[in-house]
């Protein structure tokens, strides 16, 4: 499974100012991890997103959010965006920091 390179080329423009952000290849993408900690990621045209079980039932009610199912099995603290849902560069970044709101409270690993 490929990725967007563009929309991976954002998120490292996204991540620019973050520090301890190391790219991995994962999900059959590409996911940027925070202190060791997946924060988001991209696979095919889609974000995904770390958003963690307290935020996770808001999240879902975001406009073209669904379900992370990568396994058949939803991921619970995890998302998917289609891409009108973080076509702004606004909306992108608003999702990167949802997830570092969320991965900045786990313990580095």
């Amino acid at each position: 499974m490929a990725y967007s390179e563009p929309v991976a080329e954002r998120l490292r423009n996204a991540y620019r100012r973050t520090s301890d952000v190391v790219e991995r290849k994962m999900f059959g993408g590409i996911a940027f991890m925070v202190a060791g900690h997946m924060s988001c990621g991209v696979v095919d045209d889609r974000l995904m997103v770390r958003v963690g079980p307290e935020q996770y039932a808001r999240a879902l009610k975001r406009p073209h959010a669904r379900k992370m199912d990568f396994t058949g099995k939803p991921l619970k603290g995890f998302v998917y965006v289609a891409p009108p849902g973080f076509e702004s560069e606004e909306d992108l970044a608003d999702w990167v920091q949802l997830s570092l709101d969320f991965v900045s409270t786990l313990p580095p690993k």
